[in-house]
């Protein structure tokens, strides 16, 4: 059974900085395409960034130049870092698969910016 489990959200003030981090059970991260999602208030479920088994990256423009996605393959774990953190950035951010089926939704982590 999969199961993913994000942390390292919290309350920071805009241009300050946050490290997520996503240990996942059931499944390799690095041999699947990972990504970050958020979702903020009334709004759906965005992709922000993905890393491929080859180690690609990509980011969705509004966060591009900010944020960073990483692995750790001996620790299973998906990492995000974020900075120059804004307002807008505000959400509850997951981790997932992406370019394939789904996983059952962890219960995310909760990023608070203040303006």
């Amino acid at each position: 059974q999969v199961q993913l489990v994000e942390s390292g959200g919290g309350l920071v003030q805009t241009g300050g900085s946050l490290r997520l981090s996503c240990a996942a059970s059931g499944i390799n991260v690095s041999i699947k395409n990972m990504g970050w999602y958020r979702q903020a208030p009334r709004q759906q479920r965005e992709l922000v960034a993905g890393v491929t088994p080859g180690g690609s990256t990509n980011y969705a423009d509004s966060v591009k130049g900010r944020f960073t996605i990483s692995r750790d393959n001996a620790k299973n774990t998906l990492y995000l870092q974020m900075n120059s953190l804004k307002p807008e950035d505000t959400a509850v951010y997951y981790c997932n698969r992406f370019g394939g089926s789904i996983y059952v939704w962890g219960k995310g982590t909760l990023v608070t910016v203040s303006s």
